[in-house]
């Protein structure tokens, strides 16, 4: 389990794909310290598994099922990524919880400087919408953001907003975003739990 609380950003080296997956490696001194081969490593709010590990950098597999699923079949070489390892069970929880299991990928449709921070509109898909309310928790690309502002449930153009301090801006890949980036989303897991306990006692 995590808590979207991005502890390095990395930089992707090498892409390699291969038939079924894609092999990337990804150069992050901090993570690497302590890291070792079958390890789980959150990659832009992807839970990977490590299954290489060099001074500076680790490798992790990523199938084409989660491709597919997620915005990483758009990374390049250069990309910075946002990294977290699973929080300890005498970690402090200091974000919300995530599993690391993306729900869907969203665009990013506005970017407005409010000062030194910065607000950001995402578009998600509509069947996401119902997950999703005001001062409630998302992740986006594995960064644990607080909601600001949500589209009427289902609607088709759903989006929500939030609104990004400096140091975060500074710490994760956010700080690049800009109209048209895709991103990965994470909708709060109690969510989906309270939905399907409603559903199931009808």
């Amino acid at each position: 389990m995590f808590t979207g609380i991005v502890s390095e950003l990395g930089t992707v080296t090498r892409i390699l794909r291969l038939d079924g997956f894609t092999k990337l490696t990804v150069e992050a001194p901090d993570t690497v310290r302590g890291i070792t081969i079958g390890d789980s490593v959150a990659l832009n709010g992807v839970c990977l598994t490590a299954i290489g590990v060099e001074d500076e950098a680790f490798s992790v597999e990523v199938v084409d099922e989660s491709l597919s699923r997620s915005a990483l079949g758009a990374l390049v070489v250069g990309d910075r990524v946002n990294l977290e390892r699973p929080m300890l069970s005498n970690g402090r929880f200091d974000g919300h919880i995530v599993q690391g299991h993306v729900d869907g990928v969203g665009r990013v449709v506005a970017v407005t400087h409010e000062g030194e921070a910065v607000r950001h509109r995402i578009e998600m898909p509509g069947d996401l919408s119902r997950y999703v309310v005001e001062k409630g928790s998302i992740t986006v690309d594995g960064t644990s953001l607080t909601i600001t502002a949500v589209s009427r449930v289902e609607t088709e153009d759903a989006w929500f907003e939030f609104v990004v301090i400096p140091h975060t801006l500074a710490a994760t890949v956010l700080g690049t975003s800009e109209i048209g980036t895709a991103v990965n989303l994470e909708v709060d897991v109690i969510a989906k739990y309270v939905e399907r306990m409603i559903g199931s006692a009808r």
